[in-house]
């Protein structure tokens, strides 16, 4: 959902850009400890299809405000959360600077919503869906799926609240009815990024499992074998 400029007035995407840039300097920390021969080559991958899925808009607003595949899900999966959020940051950097896809002076705005949030909230799901569903390629489905789907929806939250705090285009209707309007926009996209993350998801994990950070990152506890009882102990 790229945000055009005067959208959301100037103090607010000055506070958000500062929070985006402080929580891509912390996945940059984090990330560093991801990256290998296996990771670096992925995240280039994944962020050149994200950077191509997420040409495509629909317009929800007449006044400069688009939806779209996000892409997050997908990053977390593959790379994990600290170098998905990256790849999801660079792409909206280059497509707000080389096409003008989103307002320059609402970059903070983008890269918190759709790097961030949506990422985050992502990774989350993953997380509990991976350790409650079975290592299967329905399962990792399941996992895929829902979780972009959920992730979509959250990122077009965030720009409600950003709306909330500093909005200056009247988009109709009161703040309730653009929390619904865009939930229900990003539902339908996000059923359509489902089906394409899955798809991605469950083919790499066929072919190369490895490659695949969540499955990785994510292995369920072991556990423990019962104590055998030892025959002629102490008595």
């Amino acid at each position: 959902m790229h945000i055009s400029n005067g959208i959301i007035d100037g103090p607010v995407a000055a506070i958000f850009a500062a929070f985006a840039l402080a929580a891509l300097a912390f996945c940059v920390l984090r990330g560093r400890a991801d990256l290998d021969d296996r990771l670096a080559p992925m995240a280039g991958l994944v962020a050149a299809f994200i950077f191509a899925v997420q040409m495509l808009n629909f317009p929800i607003f007449t006044a400069g405000v688009s939806g779209h595949l996000l892409g997050g899900a997908l990053a977390a999966l593959l790379v994990g959360p600290w170098v998905g959020a990256l790849c999801v940051a660079v792409v909206l950097v280059v497509q707000a600077l080389v096409f003008g896809d989103g307002g320059v002076a609402m970059l903070g705005l983008n890269i918190t919503n759709m790097a961030i949030l949506g990422t985050a909230a992502a990774y989350l799901l993953i997380a509990l869906l991976l350790r409650v569903l079975p290592r299967t390629p329905a399962g990792l489905a399941v996992t895929a799926f829902v979780s972009a789907l959920v992730s979509v929806v959250v990122a077009s939250q965030g720009f409600v609240l950003q709306y909330w705090l500093g909005g200056t285009t009247d988009l109709g209707g009161n703040l309730g009815g653009l929390a619904g309007t865009m939930a229900v926009a990003h539902l339908l996209i996000g059923i359509g990024e489902g089906l394409i993350t899955a798809t991605t998801v469950v083919t790499v994990a066929k072919v190369r499992p490895d490659l695949v950070y969540a499955l990785r990152a994510l292995k369920k506890p072991a556990v423990p074998a019962p104590a055998v009882p030892v025959a002629g102990g102490a008595r």
